[in-house]
């Protein structure tokens, strides 16, 4: 039963052994504990410092799409192991799919928040919801909106069922170094440029002129 248990949450075999006793050989209670303190441990690592890591890249739509994110761990040999690295692929291919604007809630500018809240709360009042209540409903409704910008609060796109926040606090815990996502880029082609309107014909004659 140790041996089942260790291949199957990939923890040590004494925590196993002591998971299997205090849960009376439960296999399913057995590996959800061993999840819970996995989980508590990743907690307590919160506070240690991760300098080492990767940079991650991923390119779709044939080079129309990029990305680069760095993702910090303790030790270069952690930053080695396929289960980082798929993290930080991961994490490259959700900011692809989703173009979070910051890393974390603590990263939105307070002008931005600001915008928001106004924006919120004349929502609010324009559906007729009462004065006493409209602040209450406005902090709540920015949840949404942190979901919507923020890389840790967005739903992880493989599993909608957790945050991508949730998902660094799982490796962390599976892994036993603290994680970080520090920063990100993200390029689109043509972001930001006047869109050119001409149609075939005028694009011909264009052509045509170039020619003469």
């Amino acid at each position: 039963m140790v041996k089942e248990l260790r291949e199957k949450t990939g923890v040590g075999m004494m925590d196993c052994k002591e998971a299997l006793v205090e849960t009376d050989g439960d296999m399913e209670r057995a590996a959800e504990l061993l999840r819970e303190k996995g989980l508590a441990a990743a907690a307590k690592k919160a506070e240690r410092i991760a300098t080492e890591g990767a940079i991650g890249s991923y390119i779709h739509m044939g080079g129309k799409l990029g990305v680069l994110v760095e993702v910090n761990c303790e030790t270069d040999f952690v930053a080695k192991t396929d289960e980082f690295q798929s993290l930080v692929k991961d994490i490259a291919m959700q900011i692809a799919a989703m173009n979070p604007k910051w890393v974390s809630k603590e990263d939105v500018p307070e002008d931005v928040l600001e915008k928001e809240r106004e924006i919120l709360r004349t929502q609010a009042l324009n559906e007729g919801k009462p004065e006493k209540i409209v602040n209450k409903m406005v902090e709540g409704r920015l949840g949404k909106f942190y979901s919507d910008v923020c890389l840790l609060e967005q739903a992880f796109v493989k599993d909608q069922d957790i945050t991508v926040s949730q998902l660094i606090t799982e490796k962390v815990a599976s892994i036993g170094e603290k994680i970080d996502v520090r920063r990100f880029v993200r390029f689109e082609l043509g972001e930001g440029l006047e869109k050119r309107t001409n149609d075939l014909a005028s694009e011909v004659e264009a052509q045509l002129k170039d020619r003469a």
